[in-house]
């Protein structure tokens, strides 16, 4: 058997929704699931942004080569 062919990244896309559907809520259930506060789903958003803004603001790094080209 290949290894593309086992696991969970193999399956259907659908089949991996129903299956973490089933986990998260059973998850629910149990009480063990984390429900975000206001406060805390701002700060996780704004943490992603700022991710997001430095990496888009990251300046190409420059090669040995553009260096003997001026």
């Amino acid at each position: 058997m290949a290894t593309e062919d086992r696991g969970f990244a193999s399956m259907e896309r659908n089949r991996q929704r129903e299956i973490a559907s089933k986990g998260g809520k059973a998850a629910h259930l149990k009480g063990a699931a984390h429900e975000w506060t206001r406060e805390e789903a701002q700060a996780a958003g704004r943490k992603g942004g700022l991710a997001r803004h430095r990496k888009t603001q990251v300046p190409p790094a420059s090669s040995p080569d553009d260096a003997s080209a001026s």
